[in-house]
């Protein structure tokens, strides 16, 4: 099992940068890949990034291309989620997930990970 945990969300201007990390629990956890979804108030969950479980695979949503950089650290069980030039439009709660299933490109749909954080809310004013 993987427990995991966001941090890093706040406030920030449009054009501003903010990097959010998830923090994971669970000696298997190199063994995951990773993805970061969010969510807006009365929306559905959106895959944002992912990475796979070797850490040499990325992928992102067309909305975050050149904007978003996906990146983990397996000793420091960690995963991060550097973000650049944010947008109003990047409002919303952020998630990181694990997935068991060892794929090489991390899967954009939401049935493909098992574990869920508890989500870190960013807002971005324009």
């Amino acid at each position: 099992q993987v427990q995991l945990v966001e941090s890093g969300g706040g406030l920030v201007q449009a054009g501003g940068s903010l990097t959010l990390s998830c923090a994971a629990s669970g000696r298997t956890f190199s063994n995951y890949h990773i993805g970061w979804f969010r969510q807006a108030p009365g929306k559905e969950r959106d895959f944002v990034a992912g990475i796979s479980w070797t850490g040499g695979v990325t992928n992102y949503a067309d909305r975050v291309k050149g904007r978003f950089t996906v990146s983990r650290d397996n000793a420091k069980l960690s995963v991060y989620l550097q973000m650049n030039n944010l947008k109003p439009e990047d409002t919303a709660v952020y998630y990181c997930a694990a997935g068991s299933r060892p794929i090489l490109v991390p899967t954009s749909q939401s049935l493909g990970y098992d574990y869920w954080g508890q989500g870190t809310q960013v807002t971005v004013s324009s």
